[in-house]
């Protein structure tokens, strides 16, 4: 009896002893949920830390310069030590006060904001263009292909060009045709995503992707809607028109630093010539400027034969008839009506585009035009 009795006491202790260990582990587990929980909670309550640029010390302070491109006198935080001129530092977002170092890197991964390419375009996809084509040759071309006979002659060629005229005459198509011709890498900006997109940053990146230019030579430099970064300079005085004139500062840096003879070139795109800012066209700079305007007859004709000739066309289409319904079209309407016309004989099962499919597309593509232009009077 005594026997069984002590097993039966072992039993119950055991079992106490076992529940005792499982609700120690439970509430360890508990309380570190909770410490964890209010960890969290308290990065929630704490407020965000501002990323700053310090431009000079004075004394126990500091003159920071703010995203914006704002600059102020700061204190230092007694805990922040070892602070020099353009460390990038945390600052309290109320007083500005700066609270820690951090390490930041000064370089961009320009490659990431920048269209980067080989292109394969030839000059004979180009149509309607030809003296066009000549000054690009004379002006890009050459002094890239033959530098020695400018220093021989002892002349500087123009370090870059502006390319000025309606939508789609055909200036990015020019660019990469002289990029092809000359083995050069094709770097393409966009004037108004360098303006929207990288507020406090614009000098920084255009500064960069000139260093990634002569890297990659010879390069050509192509900045689009250049009108958004080199527009005529007015007295506002926002930030971001600010931010905007240290942008465009730094591209009149890079081109008057740029070395005679080197293997860099830029060419600069706007249907917007009126709006430019007089210095970027000054002698030195983009001194040559190159209109390319809406095509001839003979170039409409060009243009049409380069978009039209691998297409199966029907025998019984008067070419001439097309052609004088798209005088006044650009080289990419022309283009867009080719295609057009080869979807609406896709649509019926066709083999062969007839004349009415021109006809057709030319009438869409002018409809089309027109609702832009309306949407475009509505919004500005």
């Amino acid at each position: 009896m005594n026997t069984q009795a002590d097993n039966q006491l072992d039993s119950v202790m055991y079992s106490y002893t076992t529940d005792n260990s499982r609700l120690e582990m439970e509430n360890r587990i508990l309380k570190e949920t909770v410490s964890h929980l209010q960890n969290e909670l308290n990065k929630f309550r704490q407020p965000a830390l501002m990323v700053c640029d310090v431009i000079d010390l004075i004394e126990n302070n500091a003159i920071i310069k703010t995203p914006n491109g704002n600059k102020f006198y700061v204190s230092i935080s007694s805990q922040c030590t070892d602070i020099k001129p353009g460390d990038t530092v945390l600052a309290e977002q109320k007083n500005l006060t700066i609270i820690r170092k951090i390490q930041s890197t000064k370089k961009f991964h320009v490659e990431k904001f920048v269209i980067i390419e080989k292109p394969t375009t030839k000059w004979e996809e180009v149509g309607g263009l030809e003296k066009e084509v000549q000054e690009i040759i004379e002006v890009i071309e050459l002094p890239l292909k033959n530098p020695a006979i400018f220093k021989k002659i002892g002349i500087d060629p123009p370090k870059g060009i502006l390319l000025h005229g309606p939508p789609g005459t055909g200036k990015t198509l020019l660019a990469k045709a002289v990029a092809a011709s000359t083995d050069s890498t094709f770097i393409e900006i966009v004037g108004s995503e360098l303006v929207q997109k990288f507020i406090g940053e614009g000098a920084k990146l255009v500064k960069e992707i000139f260093e990634l230019a002569r890297e990659k030579g010879p390069s050509i430099v192509f900045i689009d809607e250049i009108d958004a970064l080199a527009a005529k300079r007015i007295e506002l005085g926002t930030s971001g028109e600010r931010e905007v004139q240290r942008t465009f500062m730094q591209l009149l840096a890079e081109i008057d630093g740029f070395k005679p003879l080197s293997n860099v070139k830029i060419i600069g795109c706007t249907n917007r010539k009126d709006i430019l800012d007089t210095a970027i066209l000054r002698p030195g700079r983009l001194d040559r400027l190159i209109e390319i305007n809406l095509p001839n007859k003979d170039g409409v004709v060009q243009i049409f034969k380069i978009h039209s000739k691998r297409m199966a066309m029907d025998k019984t289409i008067n070419v001439e008839n097309i052609h004088k319904k798209l005088l006044g079209f650009s080289g990419a309407e022309i283009q867009s009506v080719c295609t057009e016309a080869g979807y609406f004989a896709i649509r019926e099962n066709r083999s062969s585009v007839t004349e009415k499919d021109f006809l057709d597309a030319v009438v869409k593509i002018i409809k089309k035009e027109e609702a832009d232009k309306e949407v475009s009077m509505m919004f500005g």
